[in-house]
């Protein structure tokens, strides 16, 4: 079986954030599972752009390449935006698909993400050549995503082309709630729901830190956008009566980072909050380590990687219902979930501040909880049970 994964941008184009980590690991994974096996069993390849926000990688185009014992190639893109326009990539997938495969053997084409040209464009030549599609919408697939940016754009692809493309994929959701908005939106051949695969921290990343009653120490961890509901966050921390501090890491566009500056000043809350910009992956662990609790009060999140990041270390998290993993969280009781309202984010954020035992609780159980049930071993066998079963 030959495994070609489209992504509109790869690592190290960790600007994107959550999915860059989330693709990589997965292709990590099936590549190392195979090794493991002695002689692959499957071909795994990776076509991609030198997309890195508004810049480029500075990789080779056109030339396959080893990343982390993976085959990637990167495709000059002519436009710069989110469309990620890219000839070449389109061109190379065509003639894969096209010519003859050793021993007939099998095709799978997993396109990540939706609504950028790459992934569209890739999935009408796999529609027109007959081939098996899976599609990992990556969150692109909701309602929110649907009515934000670019939206009439959106509205117009939709009608004309994506819905008949969509309809001729297997989809994989990385959650229930995914599951549950793309279904409102289109009928696919069918839906599957796997988790993402995370890197978890190693045990020395997992400092022994008892929580302190005095100073409430919050992160929050992620691309920096409106979707984030940062701006909600801010009111209901201008309101509260207790003393916190805020950690905001993260990259965004500089423009919208400066209104949430400004907003913070406004609300004279911003000698609370400390901006690191973007961190390494290497420090990330330790700096949520020394954290009370992680919040994340996303409009839409279909699945939130750094929710299972916090909790491999121990820190607790308070995330909104709209977030995917919400309901993991309650199940385990390794957080707070609250509604996007300003009643309900203060109510979860004072529950938080109070229950100190609550919070050992978690430090001490968390990490053993989510290294169990996020296992690549596991996660990984389960996305080869979905490719052999959608050929079967």
């Amino acid at each position: 079986m030959k495994i070609i994964h489209i992504t509109a941008s790869y690592k190290p184009a960790y600007t994107y954030g959550g999915p860059i980590q989330s693709v990589g690991k997965l292709c990590e994974a099936l590549q190392k599972t195979d090794s493991e096996r002695g002689e692959p069993e499957n071909s795994i390849i990776v076509l991609t752009t030198s997309a890195n926000g508004n810049n480029e990688l500075n990789v080779q185009s056109d030339k396959p390449v080893l990343v982390d014992d993976v085959l990637v190639t990167y495709f000059k893109r002519w436009t710069k935006d989110h469309s990620h326009l890219s000839p070449g990539l389109l061109l190379r997938l065509w003639r894969t698909v096209k010519e003859p495969q050793p021993d007939n053997e099998k095709i799978i084409i997993h396109i990540h993400a939706w609504w950028n040209l790459v992934s569209v464009l890739s999935c009408l030549i796999a529609v027109l050549q007959k081939m098996t599609i899976v599609l990992s919408p990556r969150g692109m697939l909701t309602s929110y995503s649907q009515n934000n940016r670019n939206s009439i754009a959106k509205i117009i692809i939709h009608k004309l082309i994506g819905k008949r493309l969509l309809e001729k994929c297997h989809i994989h959701a990385t959650s229930e709630q995914e599951k549950i908005e793309i279904l409102n939106i289109v009928k696919p051949k069918s839906i599957h729901v796997i988790a993402n695969l995370v890197n978890i921290a190693k045990a020395e990343e997992c400092k022994s830190k008892s929580v302190d009653s005095n100073l409430f120490k919050l992160i929050f961890l992620s691309r920096i956008e409106e979707k984030k509901g940062l701006e909600f966050l801010f009111d209901v921390l201008s309101l509260l009566e207790f003393p916190w501090s805020l950690t905001i890491a993260g990259g965004g566009e500089e423009k919208y980072i400066e209104s949430l500056k400004l907003k913070a000043k406004v609300l004279e809350i911003q000698q609370q909050i400390d901006w690191l910009g973007p961190i390494g992956n290497g420090s990330k662990f330790e700096l949520m380590s020394v954290h009370d609790l992680l919040v994340l009060t996303s409009f839409n999140e279909n699945f939130a990687n750094v929710v299972i990041e916090s909790l491999s270390v121990g820190t607790p998290v308070l995330i909104s219902k709209q977030v995917g993993l919400s309901d993991y969280v309650q199940d385990k009781n390794l957080g707070w979930v609250c509604e996007l309202t300003t009643k309900s984010i203060q109510d979860q954020l004072i529950a938080s501040y109070l229950d100190l035992n609550k919070r050992e609780i978690i430090r001490n159980t968390a990490p053993t909880i989510v290294r169990a049930d996020f296992k690549d071993q596991v996660l990984v066998r389960k996305y080869l049970q979905l490719y052999y079963g959608i050929l079967a």
